[in-house]
């Protein structure tokens, strides 16, 4: 759901795959302190679950 959402509002955005790629994994949970996707990072903020306010929000939408 994330992804659609950036991309139905032309908002590039990196995708890390933590099942496969460790150091994806370990930022995500020294990010958060938990395993749980989708995690977005908008700047400073991190957002676990897709907030769609909260997303709009931080990208202005």
């Amino acid at each position: 759901m994330v992804k659609e959402f950036l991309s139905q509002n032309n908002v590039a955005y990196q995708e890390k795959n933590v099942a496969v790629d460790r150091a994806a994994r370990q930022e995500m949970l020294g990010l958060t302190g938990r395993s749980a996707v989708p995690t977005v990072k908008i700047g400073d903020e991190v957002i676990v679950g897709f907030d769609k306010a909260r997303i709009s929000e931080l990208l202005g939408l």
